[in-house]
């Protein structure tokens, strides 16, 4: 992948490459910058997702929310004209260094989008196991395995009777509760969620606000979200991303939700989730 903007950006690369990284985090990003060709549109962005915990990443459109979720699993590279610079790491493992599979990696980190993007004229049963067969997986008990990621998507009571029928024919909020069942097919250590409720009614919502709590349980959770309740309802911890006038977005404050909103440290941070911009 291109790097750009590397002799800026060498001095503190080179510290975050020997900074020991906090044993309980399962995923960890390392001063990370991105660009769009010339465009520098996040900067010096580092963050720590533990183990079994939901972080959401807040701020107003365009500051890099979404950006840095790809960054995450190696999806931004996938951008014409995209560059990166730091370190993201799985498993104290840099998903970036040279020789690791991206492949693998979006195997390992799940992602579930704005849209829900499920195949519409296969079934039901066919989108929960689809990722499994396009990587060449194998399960022992297909049925099992589909009853299990449905039931974790809160959406088999709904669908178990008709798990032939075209998954087209699901309501919007359900689709995406089957896009998320196919992402647990792959077994995920990590989820990213991109604005899963933004086009979704108010009970889609809670449902699916229900399964992200249960499904952190057993794996780290990353949510974008503009709505600011539902980041105090569903995560642990929560980052502040903000990109002010001729700059690119940044992290303002970082740290355990309840804190964030109750207490925060800046003021930027408290106008926001106050309502007074964005």
């Amino acid at each position: 992948m291109t790097i750009t903007g590397e002799n800026i950006m060498d001095a503190k690369l080179q510290n975050a490459n020997i900074a020991v990284l906090d044993a309980e985090s399962h995923l960890e990003a390392r001063n990370i910058h991105v660009w769009f060709k010339d465009r520098h549109v996040l900067s010096d962005v580092s963050l720590h997702f533990p183990t079994n915990s939901v972080t959401a990443l807040i701020g107003p459109s365009g500051c890099g929310k979404s950006t840095f979720l790809r960054t995450l699993n190696r999806m931004h590279e996938l951008i014409p004209g995209a560059g990166l610079a730091g370190s993201i790491y799985l498993d104290n493992e840099d998903i970036y260094a040279a020789g690791v599979d991206p492949v693998n990696i979006r195997l390992r980190v799940g992602m579930v989008f704005q849209k829900p993007n499920p195949f519409p004229t296969m079934t039901i049963k066919g989108n929960v196991l689809a990722g499994l067969r396009l990587s060449n997986r194998r399960t022992r008990d297909e049925d099992d395995l589909v009853e299990s990621c449905l039931n974790r998507a809160s959406i088999w009571n709904e669908v178990k009777d008709r798990l032939d029928a075209p998954a087209g024919s699901l309501s919007g909020g359900q689709q995406q509760r089957l896009c998320i069942a196919r992402s647990l097919a792959l077994s995920p250590e990590v989820l990213l969620m991109d604005e899963p409720c933004s086009a979704l009614d108010p009970g889609s919502t809670r449902r699916i606000e229900e399964t992200i709590r249960e499904l952190s349980a057993d794996m780290t959770v990353v949510i974008v979200t503009h709505n600011m309740q539902q980041a105090q309802r569903v995560s642990d911890q929560t980052a502040f991303f903000l990109a002010e006038e001729g700059q690119p977005g940044h992290v303002v404050e970082f740290g355990a939700t309840d804190n964030l909103f109750s207490a925060p440290n800046d003021p930027r941070t408290e106008d926001y989730v106050n309502g007074r911009f964005g």
